[in-house]
């Protein structure tokens, strides 16, 4: 497998961060990042080839170059695809000939496998990356958990480190600090509705229960677990406390929200 090379490939939608920047973006797209950005700097690429998309019920993923959702196969091998004849039909595996490489900020490795079919697929962390034909437009989810075997690609690992002054902080896939909120009961969440909306909570398409857990930076210490919020998003929590994003924060490692109302603080490692 070769390594993605060609920097600058990829685009991001979501809690503040200075991954990307939109040149042109669907005004849906235009509204979250109003509200999730705040005006904060993206970069993108010309032609990318994949690019991530947040939503606020599976955070961070992955989506083609026309925004498409991406996917996993819980059924198929590191660096392997296991998804062939009418399986690739329903699951049109992405295409690609040569190798780019994602920006800062974005976790994981992109690589291209060869299939049985001798054609090339790129995927992510060595999970090959698919598309859904029941997907009918840009933001649909419809694979999701489909058979318990399908699952939008999320960016991994979900929890990492980073080293501050006051000891070593605890950040999203895309390096934005997480917070944990006074109020919220052990292994719950009482943030809901506006207060999710300035405070979004770190989510994904976890499903636990089927396999498909979240994975975290390995010098990341505590017990990581997964709730399920009102809205139907799965939100990550460490030692029982949920973690959210502020979208005060304008760049990765900021962490501005700290000691907010005397309720909110940036999440420190255990």
């Amino acid at each position: 497998m070769r390594a993605f090379s060609r920097p600058g490939t990829y685009r991001l939608a979501g809690p503040r961060s200075t991954l990307t920047r939109p040149r042109i973006l669907a005004p849906a797209v235009l509204a979250l990042a109003a509200i999730l950005l705040g005006g904060a700097a993206l970069a993108q690429a010309a032609n990318p080839t994949v690019q991530v998309r947040y939503d606020a019920k599976y955070g961070y993923f992955l989506t083609d170059a026309a925004g498409m959702t991406l996917y996993t196969f819980a059924n198929d091998t590191a660096g392997k695809s296991n998804c062939n004849g009418a399986c690739a039909t329903a699951w049109p595996p992405l295409a690609a000939d040569s190798a780019s490489v994602a920006p800062l900020n974005v976790p994981g490795s992109f690589s291209v496998i060869t299939r049985d079919d001798g054609t090339k697929q790129v995927a992510y962390d060595g999970k090959p990356l698919y598309t859904f034909r029941a997907d009918a437009k840009v933001g649909d989810t419809a694979g999701q958990a489909f058979h318990n075997v399908w699952w939008v690609a999320n960016l991994e690992p979900a929890i990492q480190t980073l080293e501050t002054a006051d000891g070593t902080m605890l950040v999203g896939p895309t390096g934005m600090a997480l917070y944990t909120f006074a109020k919220d009961p052990s292994g719950g969440t009482a943030c809901t509705g506006t207060c999710a909306t300035n405070w979004p909570p770190l989510v994904g398409g976890y499903d636990p229960a089927n396999g498909y857990a979240p994975t975290v930076a390995k010098d990341v210490k505590g017990t990581v677990g997964v709730i399920a919020r009102q809205d139907g998003g799965m939100q990550l929590t460490l030692d029982g406390k949920a973690l959210y994003y502020f979208r005060g924060d304008t760049a990765p490692g900021q962490a501005t929200g700290d000691g907010l109302l005397g309720l909110w603080a940036k999440a420190m490692q255990p």
